[in-house]
């Protein structure tokens, strides 16, 4: 039996079943049998209807950012992660020349 769910509570997914939710996706596709059934079996603690729902959430927020609506995260570049790591390990090898001289 299908328990009811509130409109928003995809939104309340945490990020660990939404990762399930998504790899669900890549082995159920849209020819798959009982797919979102399959799915919400997958992720477990869901129902069908939520997991169509999270589905229809989830084509709302590419379209979204397809079409300019959202921007894009400003992602850090490689070498920017290469200087903060630089960086972190230089701050933290003068900690432990600071700790050594006291």
């Amino acid at each position: 039996m299908a328990s009811k769910s509130s409109p928003n509570t995809s939104l309340r997914w945490k990020a660990q079943k939404n990762k399930m939710f998504e790899n669900a996706l890549a082995v159920y596709d849209k020819e798959s049998p009982d797919r979102w059934y399959n799915i919400a079996m997958f992720v477990g603690g869901t129902t069908e209807v939520e997991v169509k729902r999270q589905y229809e959430v989830l084509l709302e927020d590419i379209n979204n950012i397809e079409s300019g609506k959202v921007p894009l995260p400003a992602y850090r570049t490689k070498a920017e992660y290469s200087k903060l790591s630089i960086s972190n390990a230089n701050k933290k090898a003068e900690g432990f020349k600071t700790l050594k001289e006291e």
